[in-house]
C-alpha cells in the first residue's frame, strides 16, 4: 500500500535555526546533535505545519517572522488529498505543499497547495498524516480521558458503533432534561406570562375588532364631521349641472350641452366629422345626467346625525386603546391575539407536556443504561486484546516481565443511569472510567501508569501503544521526540530495534540523544550550530560512512576520535544492519 511520506521541511528564523532544510525519507530517520543544537525545532516545525499553536517567542531574535515549509507526498484518493482539494489546494505532481508563517507580533498564516487556508484545516489533515509524540504526549497518556480514547481507537467499530448510538440517545436525553428544567424552574414566570396573555386576549375579545375596521371608521368620522359642507357642495354642483328649481331663469350645464347637441344634429348629415363631434357631445350630456343624478342621491343620503358621529368616535377610542397596547393598527392587534392564543395554548399545556417529557426521559434513561452496558462490554473485550498486545510489545522493549492491563469501572450516582442493577454516573462517552495499569515485574501489583511507571518505562509504554496502533489504525508518519528519555543500555537498543520494525510499515522520525537508537535508523541527520550559535542551511546534513561513525562515537563518549567509542559505534551499526 502506498503511504504518505514527509519528504522535506525548510525552516527559517525559528528558534536557533536561521535557515535550514531537513531532508527526510521513507523508513527510519534519526535526528541527532548536541544539546541545544536545535533538534527539537524539527518537532516544533512539524507541529506548526500540522496546525499547532503559534508562539511568537519562537521567532528568531531580529527576524520579522518564522517560516516553515513542508513537502508531503500523498497518494491519490487519500482523505487528506480530498480534504485539501475541497479547500482549493492543488497538488504538485502528487506532492502537497504546506507552509506556516508566524510573525514576531503573534500573527499566524497557513497555506496549503498554494492557497491560504485556516490553521484549523492543517490540524484536520494532521489526524490522517502524522502522529507526533513527545514528553507532553506521554503526560497526556496519564489522563484517564486519553486512556479511554486510546482504548476506543484501538477497538474500532466494535466500540464506535455502540458509542454513536449511545451519543445520540445522550444528546436527546440532555435536550429533554433541559426542557424539563426550564418548565419546572420557570413555572412562576410562565404562569405570569399566561395571566398576561389571558388578560390581553379577554380585552381584545370584549372589543371584537374587525380587520380594517379602524380605516373604515376613520373615513366615516371624517365624512360625518363635515356633513353640512359636503351636502352644500353636492347641492351646488347638482344645481350647476341640472339647474335650480327655485331659479327657472338660470342657465345650467345640462341645458347648454343639450343646446349644442341640437345645433349639431341639424347639420350632421352634411359632414361626417361634425357628426362625430355631435355624437361626443351627446355622450357628454348622458354623463352629465348620470353625475347630476348621483349628486342628488348623495345629498339626500348624507346623514348628519350627531348621535352616529358620537358612536363612531366612541368605537374609534376603544380601538385606539387596543392599538396602544397590542399593535400599531387593528391588523397588528389581531395578529398579536392569534400568536398570544397559540402561546397560551402552549403554556396551558405545560402540565401535559411535563408528563410527556418525563415519560420520554425515563424511557431514554432506561435505553441509555442498556447502550452503556453494551459499550462497557465492547470496551472490556477490546481492553483484554489491547493489553495483551501492549504487553507483548513491552517484552520486545526490554520489559519482559511487565504486564499491562485496563481497569474499567463506574462510579455510583443516585442521579445516574442504571447499569448492572445500580445507578452510575454517565457522560457523553458512556459510564466507564478507563485506566491503564502497569505491573513492571512479577509480584508487583498493577498500578496506574502515572504511579507505577518510571520515565523510561513510560516512554516504552508509549512506544508500545503506538506500535500496537500501527497494526490496527496506522498513520503514514510517526514523529517521536525524546521517546527514549530516561532509557539506556539494553532497553535503548530494544527501542531502536522496535522503531526500526515500525519503520517497515510507516515513516518514522525520531529526535534522540541515544546512539543505541540512532544506530538502527536508515538515515541519520545531524543538527549542529555554527560559531555564532545559529543553525544554517549547512547545519543539517545527512551522515554517511565515517561521519556517522564519528557522530555515534560522540554520542557514546563525547569524543569523536575515541578508539573505544568508534569500535562501539561500529558494533552498534553492525548489530542494526544484522537485524535488518
Amino acid at each position: 500500500m502506498v503511504m504518505s511520506v514527509l519528504e522535506e521541511m525548510r525552516i527559517r528564523s525559528l528558534g536557533v535555526i536561521d535557515d535550514a532544510v531537513v531532508e527526510l525519507s521513507p523508513g527510519f530517520t534519526a535526528v541527532t546533535g548536541e544539546t541545544g543544537a536545535g533538534k527539537t525545532m524539527v518537532v516544533t516545525s512539524l507541529g506548526l505545519l500540522l496546525g499547532g499553536r503559534a508562539d511568537p517567542a519562537l521567532v528568531r531574535i531580529g527576524a520579522k517572522n518564522a517560516v516553515v515549509e513542508g513537502r508531503i507526498s500523498v497518494p491519490d484518493g487519500a482523505s487528506a488529498v480530498l480534504r485539501a482539494e475541497e479547500a482549493g489546494a492543488e497538488l504538485d505532481d502528487g506532492v502537497l505543499l504546506i507552509s506556516r508563517t508566524v510573525s514576531a507580533e503573534g500573527r499566524s498564516r497557513a497555506h496549503l497547495g498554494g492557497r491560504s487556508v485556516p490553521v484549523g484545516l492543517l490540524a484536520e489533515l494532521a489526524d490522517d498524516l502524522v502522529a507526533v509524540h513527545g514528553q507532553t504526549d506521554q503526560q497526556g497518556l496519564l489522563k484517564l480521558s486519553r486512556q479511554r480514547q486510546a482504548l476506543d481507537r484501538y477497538a474500532g467499530d466494535a466500540v464506535a458503533v455502540p458509542l454513536a448510538k449511545y451519543a445520540g440517545a445522550y444528546r436527546r436525553l440532555r435536550a429533554i432534561s433541559t426542557e424539563l428544567d426550564e418548565i419546572t424552574t420557570r413555572a412562576r414566570e410562565r404562569a405570569q406570562e399566561a395571566d398576561m396573555l389571558r388578560f390581553g386576549l379577554d380585552e381584545i375579545a370584549a372589543v371584537e375588532p374587525r380587520p380594517g375596521e379602524d380605516v373604515e371608521l376613520a373615513a366615516e368620522a371624517e365624512r360625518l364631521g363635515h356633513a353640512e359642507a359636503l351636502a352644500s357642495a353636492a347641492t351646488a354642483a347638482h344645481a350647476a349641472l341640472a339647474g335650480n328649481p327655485e331659479d327657472p331663469e338660470g342657465i345650467d350645464a345640462a341645458t347648454l350641452v343639450a343646446g349644442a347637441h341640437r345645433a349639431l344634429e341639424a347639420v350632421r348629415s352634411h359632414d361626417a366629422a361634425l357628426g362625430a363631434l355631435a355624437g361626443r357631445i351627446g355622450e357628454i350630456g348622458i354623463l352629465l345626467g348620470d353625475v347630476s343624478g348621483e349628486l342628488a342621491g348623495y345629498a339626500d343620503d348624507l346623514d348628519a346625525d350627531p348621535l352616529r358621529l358620537a358612536a363612531v368616535e366612541e368605537r374609534r377610542a376603544a380601538l385606539t386603546a387596543m392599538t396602544r397596547k397590542y399593535g400599531e393598527d387593528v391588523g397588528a392587534v389581531l395578529t398579536w391575539a392569534e400568536q398570544g392564543a397559540a402561546r397560551l395554548l402552549e403554556l396551558d399545556g405545560d402540565d401535559d407536556r411535563l408528563g410527556e417529557l418525563t415519560a420520554e426521559r425515563d424511557a431514554l434513561r432506561a435505553e441509555l443504561g442498556g447502550l452503556a452496558q453494551a459499550l462497557t462490554d465492547a470496551r472490556t473485550e477490546a481492553a483484554e486484546r489491547f493489553a495483551a498486545a501492549v504487553t507483548a510489545e513491552l517484552a520486545s522493549l526490554a520489559m519482559p516481565h511487565a504486564r499491562v492491563s485496563f481497569e474499567i469501572r463506574q462510579t455510583e450516582d443516585p442521579e445516574g443511569v442504571e447499569v448492572g442493577g445500580r445507578p452510575v454516573s454517565y457522560g457523553p462517552a458512556g459510564v466507564d472510567e478507563v485506566e491503564l495499569l502497569l505491573a513492571p515485574h512479577p509480584g508487583a501489583p498493577p498500578r496506574p501508569i502515572a504511579k507505577g511507571a518510571s520515565g523510561g518505562e513510560l516512554s516504552r509504554v508509549m512506544l508500545a501503544v503506538e506500535v500496537v496502533f500501527a497494526g490496527t489504525d496506522p498513520v503514514p508518519t510517526y514523529l517521536f521526540d525524546e521517546v527514549d528519555a530516561g532509557v539506556g543500555g539494553k532497553a535503548a537498543v530494544e527501542i531502536g530495534r522496535r522503531l526500526a520494525k515500525l519503520a517497515k510499515s510507516a515513516q518514522v522520525v525520531v529526535v534522540t540523544h541515544l546512539p543505541q537508537v540512532a544506530a538502527f535508523a536508515d538515515r541519520q541527520l545531524l543538527v549542529e550550530k555554527t560559531n555564532d550559535g545559529s543553525v544554517t542551511r549547512s547545519g543539517v546534513k545527512v551522515l554517511e560512512g565515517e561521519e556517522r561513525v564519528r557522530e555515534l562515537s560522540r554520542m557514546l563518549a563525547g569524543q569523536e576520535d575515541s578508539e573505544t567509542a568508534r569500535a562501539h559505534a561500529e558494533e552498534l551499526l553492525a548489530t542494526a544492519r544484522g537485524d535488518g
